[in-house]
């Protein structure tokens, strides 16, 4: 398998698709890489010399990928945080930063539906209504005329 930037390339893939499981390299940028390398992209890793090896990895590294670039986001993120901007106080809700609707959607971000408000289900409505008859007493709240 080669090794390129820290990430083992699977080597049954085509080096074009197999360049994007490195983070920060996409479909656009292993097509640059691959043309600057002038290897076909057709080929397979297990296919590659380790010359051509040595060029996709010499390329790669013209890129900031993988550890640098994560530590580019969360600083970004951590630095939004910190001086308070909307962007910021999102990040820190767990909500959409950019403009998207919450009132519907938006599950990604906000994680499993948290009902409030109601009870739900029937184990849980017999319960509501032994408590709402302890309160009241044994008529339950009805008043009799005399």
């Amino acid at each position: 398998m080669a090794r390129v930037a820290g990430v083992e390339l699977p080597r049954d893939k085509r080096i074009d698709i197999a360049l994007t499981y490195i983070y920060g390299i996409g479909t656009t940028s292993a097509r640059k890489i691959m043309a600057d390398c002038q290897v076909k992209s057709e080929r397979r890793v297990r296919e590659l010399t380790d010359d051509e090896v040595h060029r996709v990895q010499t390329a790669v590294s013209k890129f900031k990928v993988e550890g640098d670039l994560r530590r580019e986001v969360t600083g970004n993120i951590k630095r939004l945080i910190e001086i308070g901007c909307y962007r910021g106080t999102r990040h820190q809700k767990g909500l959409p930063v950019r403009g998207q609707r919450t009132r519907t959607n938006a599950r990604t971000r906000k994680g499993i539906k948290k009902t409030v408000g109601i009870v739900r289900g029937t184990t849980a409505r017999s319960a509501a209504k032994g408590a709402v008859r302890a309160k009241t007493g044994p008529g339950g709240g009805k008043e009799e005329k005399k």
